[in-house]
């Protein structure tokens, strides 16, 4: 066995170190979070000062910016700073990264890089593909039992699917009905309404803006009075960043005439 064959088994033995497991695409809406999982191999020897850093594919690792880091000497892209976190471990080697305020332009291919005392390695042979979508989730209201007048009533708007970790979205009702607000929680506001005879046939909005990703929903819903208890018929009016598509839900009325 000549030396240069030596050298090859070397360094094809060194390759088998540096191992990443990543999904090889990850999708996710507008305004949500999105954890995508990593975990890494370097090198046999174990260090505890490491560094890690996502970058955008294409991106100059020497020159560009890393979207994240935990390397305190690295500046992050100013456009992801505060919402992409990479959570290193380097006992257990995750390199996972975490995507708060997903907006529609952190779509794009990203690629992990290690550095530590014994090893500097880029995994760019396995990039993970980020697709961010349209934000399709709507806001619930809840109107318990019937709505009669003079009678206040407790009415719930919330967003149950919004990510914990994300800015929390700021609420906002619009209704022709006399109302007042009660303090909210983070994913959830309360409204009470107090709606007279004329408010029959109105409707009601609650919409939602999540200011880290600029996108806003909303829900409306048509007040229907009765001055006895029973179902409440409703129209509901959902509608995404302003758009103008509606759903219109009648309710079937039966009579019953005895003679």
């Amino acid at each position: 066995m000549d030396k240069l064959e030596v050298m090859f088994q070397k360094a094809d033995s060194d390759l088998n170190y540096f191992q990443l497991e990543v999904p090889e695409s990850v999708s996710v809406q507008e305004g949500q979070c999105l954890l995508v999982p990593c975990k890494y191999s370097d090198s046999p020897v174990n260090s505890k000062d490491v560094s890690g850093y996502w970058f955008q594919e294409g991106a100059n690792i020497n020159r560009d910016s890393p979207v994240a880091t935990n390397d305190p000497q690295r500046p992050v892209q100013e456009r992801t700073r505060g919402r992409f976190h990479l959570l290193l471990d380097a006992q257990t080697k995750n390199c996972s990264l975490h995507i708060t305020d997903a907006q529609k332009g952190d779509s794009g291919s990203y690629f992990f890089r290690v550095v530590s005392v014994s090893v500097q390695w880029s995994y760019c042979a396995d990039p993970v593909s980020v697709e961010v979508t349209a934000l399709t989730h709507t806001p619930n209201i809840l109107i318990p039992g019937t709505l009669m007048p003079s009678h206040p009533s407790i009415l719930t708007c919330s967003v149950p699917w919004a990510c914990e970790q994300g800015t929390p979205p700021i609420f906002s009702w619009t209704s022709a009905a006399l109302t007042s607000l009660v303090p909210r929680t983070t994913h959830s506001s309360v409204l009470t309404l107090s709606p007279q005879p004329q408010d029959h046939g109105t409707y009601l909005t609650c919409q939602v803006m999540f200011p880290g990703a600029g996108v806003t929903v909303e829900w409306t819903v048509q007040l229907n009075l009765t001055g006895k208890s029973g179902p409440m018929a409703e129209v509901l009016l959902p509608a995404i960043m302003g758009g103008s598509v509606k759903i219109l839900l009648l309710g079937l009325c039966l009579i019953f005439l005895r003679t």
